[in-house]
Parts: C-alpha cells; structure tokens; sequence
C-alpha cells in the first residue's frame, strides 16, 4: 500500500522552512496574487523562486496555488504571473477556474495541473471531467464522507491523484463559496480575503413578528450559529491510507510556523508509524502533539457524518504556547535560543525536534547575549543561551503549558 502525501501549509518562507523540516514531502503557497489567502504574507517572484529552489534541494514538492476567480481586468497580470512560473518550475499549479487553466496550458503548458478544493468535486464525473481536460491531480471537496471519497476513487483514472484535507479550520459555506464577508465587510472570501464573519457572535430576532423568534440565544452574548469546529484526522490515518488518498493535505497559510512545524510533525509521526505497522499504538505522540498547538475544538469533518459546529464560543484553545525557537545548539545541548514568550529558570519546558516526540525538561541557567545570570527572559525576539536536554537543529522550539488554557 502506497503511503499518501503529506502537504503542508507554506504561507512565508519562515513556515515553508518549518513544514520542510519537520517531515513535509511536499509544500503549498502563493505569489503575491491569485492565491486563497491573501492574509498571509505570500511570496514575490523572487520569493516563488527561492521558495522553490529551498524544496527541490531538500527533496521536497512545491505547488503554487492560482485558485481565485480571477476577473476579466485581472488576465493581463495572470498571464504574466504565469509565465513567469513557467520559468520558476514548480512541481504543480492549484487551479480552481476554467479559464485559469486555459491559460496555464497556455503559459506554463510545463507544470502540473491540481483541481483546486474551490471547484467543489463531489463525483467521479466531475473528476473525470478535470483529469480529461489535463489535470493530473483533483482537490477533493470537505463536504465528501469517507465512503463516497472510496466510490470517487474506484471509479475514476488510477493515475489520476486524489487531495483531501486533513487538519485545519473548516468554513462554514460550501467549499469556501461565501459572500458574506464581502456583503458585511467589503472582502470577498472568493478573492482569498475572508474575514471569518462567520466566528462573530450572532443573534437572529424578526422584528414585525413580536413573540416570534428563533429560539438560537446560548447566553447574554448570543450565538455562534455559524462557526465550525477544526477539522483533525489525525486519529484516523489507517482509513485515509486504505482508501488509496494520494495526499493529505494540512490546512494553515494564515497560522504559524510553529503550527505548521508541529501539525507536520504529528501527521509525519503518524504516517511513518503506519508504514512501520505501529500506528496503532496506545497513547501516541501524534495525538497529543496536535493539542499542542492553538485549535477550535476538533471533529472530523464530513468524513463520518455533518460537520461539527460549536454553537457557544469562537474562542480558540490555547493549552500550550510557544516561548522560544533554537537558533543554534551544541552536541552537548548549549543552545542559543530566541525568546518568543517568558519564560524563566525553575519552569517545566518541553523540547520539541523534527522527527522525534517531544521531550519535557526543568530550565537550568539563563544568560544574555551579554553572557550575564538572568532569572527570566521577558524581552520579545531576546536571544538567550541555556542548556538544552540534547543536541537541538536549528528550527526546533520550546514550549510551556499555558495555565490560563
């Protein structure tokens, strides 16, 4: 059985750094344009290409994502943007428009066709239809169950490739088409600058119908009638695997590089766990290590049944936050480390390394950069010097566990 691909979220070079690291075999981001997440901080064409140039040295895919709508005033620019990928060479081009993939037939006829998430593929013919029109790759839609994913992949190409999102926020709308952040606040989610007007708290009440109301209020705040729960399949890698998904896909441009690192890390673990015929053992790291990032409380998606939705907060769950990324370390654990929260001497930390489940340690002594005694490091971006429990790369991170939650 072939193990799928682990995609990562890649929304600047510092997170495409941190997916790679941490077991990405293949990466996902977007130029200045034309990607659905206009929020992150993307990449220039000399970033595309450095971006590009770092994945294939490390062995590692990269897919550009041109999955906007984009209007007819807005060709002229997509033609340049993708000749100019031509040249970059990319292992794919995510495409949700027909006539974007017109043009990258066009322009970048050298590239790899993915069917974008935002074309909404719910059946075999649908597939069909994108892989006889060039595609080699089809984005499959969240709101399919596991079983239809199953019927979708029997009866289509076997060299047609099957994504299906794994981890991550999911919306609310169908596939992402949604105007209401454009209608509320004038940013069309179909444009890759959602809002999430979804998360804000609602109450629904028809004024000219006194007595009448829809009985949606869960406390004096209102109701988060729209606010989907995250998706996590983490606990389910064995079913994805048997259902012969080509790539699984981890939703995130717009977060960290600490969540990408830490999500990778945790499908990685998983995935390698399957191949070597251990996945199913008790109290895995993967599962915990998914905890340790700031989440919605997680479901499953559609993949079993509806989606989850949390009618009571659109809070995150923040258990555990980030105090320091290493920068350097010795073979004897001497590392210098960039302070992201406080931290201090005395206080229980975990260490966690690409490829190897976290390790929890006491700190010791804390130094400045002045190579003086500190009790706390309090200074955001502070580079201190302490003793690590191992040998840490470059890119691994300390954490703690937040008493606030």
């Amino acid at each position: 059985m072939k193990i799928p691909e682990l995609l990562a979220p890649a929304g600047d070079m510092e997170k495409l750094k941190a997916a790679v690291l941490y077991g990405a075999n293949a990466v996902y981001l977007a130029g200045d344009e034309f990607g659905m997440r206009a929020a992150s901080k993307n990449f220039g064409s000399d970033g595309i290409r450095e971006a590009v140039d770092f994945c294939h040295t490390n062995g590692v895919k990269a897919y550009i994502t041109v999955n906007t709508m984009p209007r007819d005033f807005e060709i002229p620019r997509l033609e340049i943007f993708l000749q100019r990928l031509s040249e970059i060479h990319p292992d794919a081009l995510i495409i949700a428009d027909l006539g974007a993939l017109a043009l990258a037939k066009k322009h970048a006829p050298n590239i790899d066709i993915h069917i974008s998430t935002q074309a909404s593929i719910v059946n075999s013919e649908a597939a069909k239809m994108w892989y006889y029109l060039g595609a080699k790759r089809v984005i499959l839609a969240r709101e399919l169950s596991l079983s239809e994913i199953v019927e979708i992949r029997e009866k289509t190409p076997d060299d047609l490739e099957l994504e299906t999102f794994v981890h991550g926020a999911m919306c609310v709308s169908y596939s992402g088409r949604c105007l209401l952040s454009a209608a509320l606040l004038g940013r069309d989610a179909n444009r890759g600058r959602c809002a999430q007007p979804c998360r804000f708290s609602y109450a629904l009440v028809e004024e000219k119908r006194p007595g009448r109301y829809y009985g949606i209020e869960q406390d004096t705040n209102g109701t988060y009638i729209l606010n989907s729960e995250d998706l996590c399949m983490v606990d389910h890698i064995d079913e994805l695997c048997e259902a012969e998904i080509s790539s699984l896909k981890i939703e995130g441009r717009a977060k960290s590089d600490y969540y990408a690192a830490s999500v990778t890390a945790a499908y990685r673990a998983a995935l390698d766990a399957f191949r070597e015929g251990t996945y199913g053992a008790s109290d895995p790291f993967w599962s915990r290590e998914v905890l340790r990032t700031s989440h919605r409380p997680f479901c499953t998606g559609f993949y079993y049944g509806e989606a989850g939705q949390n009618q009571t907060t659109s809070n995150y769950i923040r258990e555990w936050e980030v105090v320091g990324r290493v920068i350097e370390c010795a073979d004897d654990g001497e590392a210098v480390v960039e302070m992201k929260n406080r931290f201090g001497t005395g206080e229980c930390l975990e260490l966690l390394t690409p490829r190897a489940p976290y390790q929890t340690f006491i700190t010791g002594e804390l130094r400045n950069e002045a190579d003086e005694l500190i009790a706390e490091a309090i200074h955001p971006c502070m580079l201190v010097k302490m003793k690590l429990p191992c040998k840490a790369v470059a890119g691994s991170y300390l954490r703690k566990e937040n008493m606030k939650g």
